[in-house]
């Protein structure tokens, strides 16, 4: 008997959600954008920038093997200073096509992703519940402790250089997007 493959850790279509969760996790243009049309203050908090290692997860979208070096960004994007996604992008460490555009402070990502770059690429989102055993977990729950967190990810290719980013919903966004 043949064994039966493994799906895909991330799936092509999001978890059961409630609807205003749902429509946040598959929004189709910039995340930034829905969050600022709330009319909440929106701001980008940098949590940690620099190098750090491919996850497993990661390594294939990037082209690395997993635990090898590369340049991450983590971020919360927060309403009214309520921390709403955990964000994580990377890229290859030695990336000069996404290096200066990583190196932005607390400016969003969003906002240059979905309108400053003509010749972007971008992969099908892709979903997952993140839970306890998804290296992805503690730093959202240092944010917001939950079982699990919906996630939703997507490959940009920018002149053929891949950048992952991966944004974790927080529970407490739900409340804003009442």
């Amino acid at each position: 008997m043949r064994a039966m493959p493994h799906p895909p850790i991330w799936l092509p279509e999001p978890p059961a959600l409630s609807a205003v969760a749902q429509s946040c996790l598959t929004e189709a243009g910039s995340l930034t954008e829905r969050l600022q049309s709330t009319g909440r203050r929106f701001a980008v908090r940098v949590l940690r920038q620099g190098p750090d290692v491919c996850l497993e997860d990661e390594a294939p979208q990037l082209g690395l093997a997993a635990g090898a070096p590369l340049q991450a960004r983590e971020v919360a994007l927060t309403l009214d200073d309520t921390p709403v996604v955990f964000a994580r992008s990377v890229t290859r460490l030695d990336c000069a096509a996404w290096q200066p555009i990583l190196d932005r402070g607390s400016r969003s990502l969003g906002l240059t992703l979905f309108g400053g770059l003509p010749d972007l690429l971008r992969d099908p989102l892709r979903y997952r519940l993140i839970a306890a055993d998804h290296p992805l977990f503690a730093p959202a729950a240092q944010l917001s402790p939950h079982a699990s967190y919906p996630a939703r990810r997507c490959r940009f290719l920018l002149r053929q250089a891949p950048l992952l980013v991966c944004e974790l919903f927080l529970p407490e966004l739900e409340n804003f997007l009442r």
